[in-house]
């Protein structure tokens, strides 16, 4: 018997890393796949900019090197 997703006509794109840490490979979205990041550097821009997005990576990050909380 033939393997019936052999005969599917879309293909998800290839991935990396395994498991949990499973995740599409950036390099092979593209507009076909539903990927337009048009404004996602404007995005970022603005969050890294946003008072609060600071305070949470402060949080974090004396999370993260066990550092005591501000």
């Amino acid at each position: 018997m033939q393997d019936p997703l052999a005969r599917a006509t879309s293909q998800p794109p290839a991935t990396l890393g395994e498991g949990c840490v499973s995740r599409y490979d950036p390099a092979e979205l593209t507009s076909k796949h539903g990927a337009e990041f048009a404004g996602a550097a404007e995005l970022w821009r603005q969050l890294q900019e946003s008072p609060a997005l600071a305070a949470e990576l402060e949080v974090l990050n004396a999370v993260l090197t066990g550092a005591k909380t501000p």
